[in-house]
Parts: structure tokens; sequence; C-alpha cells
């Protein structure tokens, strides 16, 4: 069965997205729509099966991995400072009015507290293929959507701490801040030290691919190192990313890795997140989905729009930054899943949330597409 769902899954996303493209919007909103219309909430061909989201889970992580192998280090440094802006101040607004709504909406102090830090959530995976679609993923604005990003998930996550402590979980603030310092720490000595020896030693190997397999396999561990350490698996693939780009063989890795990770992975990630989608039962709470989708994008966008305008972005510029930063994807849907078990979101708003999360992650394509002008580059991208 996973064989032929896998097969549709490429036949169908490839043509969704090259539909996609011919209609003036980004090939992954195709691949994201095309989801919704296999699974089971309109044909039922392809089921969100356990092997399914391991295989979505590498995918999102090798998409990742790529957007750090194509980062332009020397600009990441030099929009440091914006990124700072757009993370803090895309968190700020999202949390400020997404607690208000939750006291609105009847909740608890702490359920709405809870809220607003959902919401604040930021997945980049989607607006990093949109990027890389429209040549914007080494542009400033494109190092500056990464940088807040990490930025973004450090926050929330450490946040998210400390509001479980308080609400009497299991949960240790001190522990978690230092388990993510610890991270950090341990990934720029492995990627100063360790990574390019690494490279050096696989080079020689006489087996086949022996160079990429060596890039997979530091990717992996530094995925698995952040997800131990409380930060997304996608945010350690990403660093991996960025570290091997500091060697010579970025090049040789970066054209295999996109050869493996878009011939099957990443589609099957794409397609998956419009899979996972559940109408059933949601119309009796429409109006909050609306409302929580209308505040989700809204929030996000401008918040994150005035972080990049105060960093010295044009309006433009400032508000594709936004729309790039308004996907909550499996970042968000993490986090609902802690709070859900946590007690701290009530199962009804759990499936509302769930809906909301994937409004965000379908209209953030179409979004960027309308602030960020493709270039002329001759170079067809990649679908």
């Amino acid at each position: 069965m996973l064989i032929f769902q896998l097969a549709v899954i490429l036949l169908a996303s490839k043509i969704a997205g090259d539909l996609s493209v011919k209609l003036g919007q980004p090939s992954v909103l195709g691949k994201l729509l095309i989801g919704i219309f296999l699974g089971p909430s309109v044909l039922g061909i392809v089921t969100n099966t356990d092997i399914l989201k391991e295989i979505s889970q590498i995918g999102v992580i090798l998409l990742m991995f790529i957007a750090g192998l194509e980062t332009d280090t020397e600009e990441f440094k030099r929009t440091g400072k914006a990124s700072a802006f757009v993370g803090v101040s895309g968190i700020v607004v999202p949390f400020s009015l997404g607690y208000l709504a939750g006291m609105t909406i009847g909740l608890a102090p702490t359920e709405s507290i809870f809220l607003g830090l959902l919401l604040s959530a930021t997945s980049v995976s989607i607006s990093v293929q949109a990027l890389k679609e429209m040549g914007r993923l080494k542009s400033r604005e494109g190092t500056t959507i990464l940088g807040a990003a990490v930025i973004d998930d450090i926050l929330v996550v450490i946040a998210l701490a400390f509001v479980m402590s308080f609400a009497g979980g299991d949960v240790h603030l001190g522990t978690v801040v230092l388990k993510k310092v610890a991270f950090f720490a341990v990934a720029i000595l492995l990627a100063w030290k360790v990574v390019p020896w690494v490279l050096k030693k696989f080079a020689p190997l006489r087996v086949t691919e022996a160079v990429i397999s060596a890039g997979l396999m530091i990717c992996f561990v530094y995925a698995y190192l952040a997800e131990y350490a409380g930060v997304a698996a996608i945010i350690g693939a990403y660093i991996a990313g960025v570290a091997i780009s500091l060697t010579k063989y970025k090049h040789e890795i970066t054209e295999k890795v996109e050869t493996i990770g878009y011939s099957i992975f990443v589609p099957v990630f794409f397609t998956s997140i419009g899979v996972t989608a559940e109408f059933s039962g949601i119309a009796q709470h429409i109006g909050l989905i609306i409302g929580l989708s209308l505040l989700a994008i809204a929030t996000k966008l401008a918040g994150s729009a005035i972080g990049a305008k105060l960093a010295g972005f044009s309006w433009r510029s400032s508000l594709g930054i936004g729309a790039a930063m308004v996907s909550r994807g499996e970042v968000a849907l993490i986090i609902a899943a802690i709070g859900l078990e946590s007690n701290l979101l009530q199962p009804e708003l759990f499936s509302v949330i769930v809906v909301v999360v994937l409004v965000t992650t379908i209209v953030t394509p179409p979004m960027m597409k309308l602030f960020f002008h493709k270039p002329e580059t001759g170079k067809q991208q990649k679908q």
C-alpha cells in the first residue's frame, strides 16, 4: 500500500506543482492543495500512516539542510540585527493579541497565554521552498527570514517551558535553557572542528558516494541533537547545512542532496501536510476557525513586518518577510500536541488549531508571491 501511495504522491505533486506555477503561484501551493485532495477529507487515496509521517519528517529535515547549504554566511552575519528584530516583534504581536483573543472566547488566563504562544510559533519550511522558487533564498530578505526563524523557535520554546512550569507541569526552566545553550555551544564546536574533519576523512574512502553519506550523517546527527535539546529538528538540520557550506564539499553535497530530497522526500512532506487535514466535525466551529485564522495571519504578518521595517527594509520587503513568517507548520502542531497533553489546550480547540495551522501554511506561498517579485535569472527552479 505504501509503494502505491508514494507513486500517487509523486505523480500528483509534480503535476499539481507545475499547474500552480502556470497559474503564477509557487509550486509548493499546488503540492499542499493536492494533499488535501488525495487525503481522507476528499478522495481518501492517501492516508497519514506512521511510515508516511517518518518519510515526511526526513523530507522537511532535508529541505532545511539544503537551505543551510545555500546560506551565504557573510550575509547571515550582516542580517543578525534584522533577524533579531523580526524574530522578537514576530512573537510579541501574536502573543499579545492571541492572549487577548483567548480571554475574549472564555479561556482561563493560563490557557490564553498558551494560545498566545501557539500563535507566536513559526515554521519556515514552506517559506524556504517558496524563496528558492523565487530566487530569494540567498537574498538579504531570505537570510533574515531564516535567522528570525531560529530566534523565534528558541524564544517560543523557552517561553513554553516557563508557562508549563508555572502551570504545574514537570518542567524546570533552568534545565530547558541550559539544554538549549549546550546544544548551540556543541553545534558551533562541531561545525568548527568536527564537521570538516569528518568530511575530509570520508572523502578518500573507496566506496560509492562517501561524501554525500557523510553529509547526510552530519545532518541527521544535528537534527537528533536539536530535538533532544528541545529545539526543532529542522533548526539542527539548518545549522548542519551552514556548517558544511563553509567547507570545500559544499557544492558536491548540495547537488546530490537536492537530487535525493526533491525526488521523493520533499514532495512527500509537502503533500502530507494536506493529507493530515481533517475537516469532519469542524462546521460548528467555523466562526472560531475563521477568526483565529485571520488573527494568526494578521498578527504574524504585521509583527514581523514591523520588525523588518525597523531594521531598515522597505515596506514591500518588510511585508514579504512578514508573509514568510506566517506559516505555523509542524512547529505549532508539536506545541499544540504538548498543550493537549498538559491540559493547556481543550480537545475541541485542538481540532480548531490544526485547521488554523493548515490555513496559515496554505496562504503563505501566495502572500510571499504578492510581495516578492521573481527575478529574471533564466534558470528553471526545482519543483
